[in-house]
């Protein structure tokens, strides 16, 4: 078996964009949220994101990532990689020929840690801080670690290019991060149940400008996020990269068009819905198709959530806070 060499270009593209997809959580999905919540709630809001990226890196480093990457059965990973033993400098040829085993395995944590942060946008403002991290290490344990081993781990049930027997093209998680995580907001949000005052209360957004901001962080670090799955400085990654960038240009023009047509004018918040609906959606084929495909997809994603948060969710009177269902579940989906 031929020594694998790494390539300085893909380990300083791959730190980078694991690098982008931690600012994905923070700042980007705690200003995010932040800003959405009533201003009572903001700082325990942006707590969630902040308190997951230790909790979730310590799981990751324990066993995690065995769980998730090793070689085991088809449902979930082995022990070969617990406390991160044989996860060195050299690379591992199943998942990043050119890059540093260490260096795959920090990327992925990044995922692992925003995951369960976009659960988070279902059920804030109503729950205990100490039930959220009891629950994050239960979902993350249960949920998150073997469905990344069946899409991504080698072995894995629905891993297409690594012997999965019901190949599933999830480019950079589609299934993995948002259809998981947005199923799971909506149980959860069904479980805890509705809000003191929801629907009857206003509960508008108590500073949109943090908002803007944390959609425009999540929208650059997407590029990491998409970009950066194809574990390479390659065309592959640029073909991904520039998939993301028009899925969501698309998808905050379809929104705010659907949003236009039913309610006379656009709004900032419904731009940047959209926005994030459309990165959503592209995830799972942004290595996979080309520009104008990618437009396509962004705009029907943004006219699609926009139907999700609005009419599906005011007929069934669930109270998804901040539609993490609508956007990450529905979006993922699509």
């Amino acid at each position: 078996m031929p020594t694998q060499t790494v390539n300085s270009g893909d380990n300083a593209w791959m730190l980078t964009s694991a690098a982008l997809v931690l600012m994905m959580t923070g700042p980007g999905l705690a200003l995010f949220y932040g800003g959405l919540v009533r201003s009572k709630n903001v700082l325990s809001t942006m707590m969630h994101s902040f308190a997951l990226m230790a909790v979730v890196t310590v799981l990751w480093a324990i066993y995690g990532y065995s769980l998730a990457f090793a070689e085991g059965n088809p449902f979930v990973g082995g022990f070969s990689y617990l406390f991160l033993k044989g996860v060195g400098t050299a690379p591992n040829a199943d998942y990043g020929a050119t890059v540093p085993h260490e260096t795959y395995m920090i990327y992925q944590l990044m995922f692992a840690i925003i995951t369960p942060a976009l659960i988070s946008g279902a059920f804030a403002e109503r729950i205990k801080f100490s039930a959220m991290l009891l629950f994050t290490c239960l979902w993350s344990t249960i949920i998150y670690f073997p469905m990344a081993h069946m899409v991504w781990g080698k072995g894995g049930l629905l891993n297409a290019f690594l012997g999965g027997k019901i190949p599933c093209f999830d480019f950079a998680g589609g299934t993995v991060v948002h259809i998981t995580s947005g199923v799971s907001a909506l149980v959860c949000a069904l479980y805890l149940g509705k809000r003191v005052g929801f629907p009857k209360e206003p509960m508008k957004p108590h500073n949109l400008v943090l908002s803007v901001i944390g959609a425009c962080l999540l929208w650059v670090g997407w590029f990491g996020f998409n970009a950066g799955s194809a574990v390479a400085a390659s065309g592959l990654a640029t073909s991904a990269f520039v998939a993301t960038h028009f899925g969501a240009a698309a998808a905050a023009l379809g929104w705010m068009f659907a949003e236009w047509a039913r309610h006379g004018k656009p709004s900032m918040l419904g731009g940047i819905s959209g926005a994030v609906a459309g990165l959503v959606a592209i995830t799972p084929a942004s290595g996979f198709v080309q520009p104008f495909p990618a437009l396509l997809i962004g705009f029907l994603a943004g006219a699609f959530c926009f139907f999700m948060v609005t009419t599906v969710k005011s007929k069934f009177g669930y109270d998804d806070t901040l539609d993490a269902f609508g956007v990450h579940g529905a979006g993922g989906t699509l």
